[in-house]
């Protein structure tokens, strides 16, 4: 009798753990994507910009060349959503739900990182120069990865 009172016990305590799970778990899961700030490179068509970036918040010609101010969230990648929904999924099933209290507001302030740049184009509408208004530590980060060139290779020869 107390082996299925401690099977029923388990069953109901996975119950209630369900029911009170998800908030975190689903915040965690839809997480704004990551961004590939690599766009974000002299050179660049801005069709490509807009394409991973979504549309400019505004744009604007000033003696024939174009300017675009993009503004958009820098979000997580798929196996970092996935893990932190995994993470809070057991956290909820260990705590029998109690985790929500630690785990909604957690999700709530890691909501991805706003950022903003001014992006200007040439005449073939290929990037120019990218100037970072909001997240510039970000942006300037992703820019030096891209820009910064690799060393060339040594070449060496022999005459005799």
């Amino acid at each position: 009798m107390r082996a299925f009172a401690r099977g029923a016990a388990s069953v109901a305590a996975l119950i209630v753990a369900s029911l009170f799970s998800g908030c975190a778990v689903y915040m965690a899961a839809h997480q704004p994507d990551a961004k590939d700030l690599n766009v974000l490179s002299v050179g660049q068509p801005r069709a490509r910009l807009i394409a991973e970036l979504g549309p400019p918040v505004s744009t604007y010609t000033t003696n024939g060349v174009r300017t675009d101010i993009f503004s958009f969230t820098q979000g997580y990648s798929g196996g970092a959503k996935a893990g932190r929904a995994v993470l809070h999924g057991a956290a909820d099933v260990a705590t029998l739900g109690l985790w929500e209290v630690v785990g909604t507001p957690t999700e709530g302030y890691f909501s991805g990182t706003q950022l903003s740049a001014q992006v200007t184009y040439d005449a073939q509408d290929r990037v120019t120069a990218v100037v970072p208004l909001k997240g510039s530590e970000e942006l300037q980060a992703s820019a030096a990865a891209v820009t910064t060139p690799s060393p060339a290779p040594v070449v060496t020869s022999s005459t005799h």
